[in-house]
């Protein structure tokens, strides 16, 4: 081999070399781009778990007032079955009540038909 050839092939090797240097340059360019756009994504994602967690905190109390206004729905519920029940029984009352009131009242009115009477035949006999 001469020294022309050697040399040629020294450069040609070279010339290879730097090539494959500049491809593996720009690859890493292209990582880089790509670690960045990772990044990126990853901090969205943690910027949207925070969303979630202070969403879920809301629907977490949201639920706790819901469930202090079913309690209380509750115990006032449990007020009104405590009044129906005494207006049932006193609606039970009230109508032996006035049964009792009507029986009087019929055995009045036969009593002053009965007086009436002994008092019309009274007068009659004088």
């Amino acid at each position: 081999m001469t020294t022309d050839e050697f040399q040629r092939l020294v450069l040609e090797k070279l010339e290879s070399l730097e090539k494959g240097q500049k491809n593996l340059e720009e690859r890493q360019k292209n990582l880089e781009v790509g670690q960045k756009g990772l990044e990126e994504r990853q901090k969205n994602l943690e910027l949207g778990q925070k969303c979630l967690e202070e969403g879920q905190k809301s629907l977490e109390l949201g639920q706790r007032g819901l469930e202090d206004g079913q309690k209380q729905i509750l115990i006032k519920l449990e007020a009104v079955i405590e009044q129906t029940a005494d207006l049932t029984e006193f609606k039970h009352e009230v109508k032996q009540e006035l049964a009792d009131i009507k029986s009087n009242i019929s055995r009045i009115e036969i009593n002053t038909a009965e007086n009436w009477r002994d008092i019309a035949r009274l007068k009659s006999a004088r």
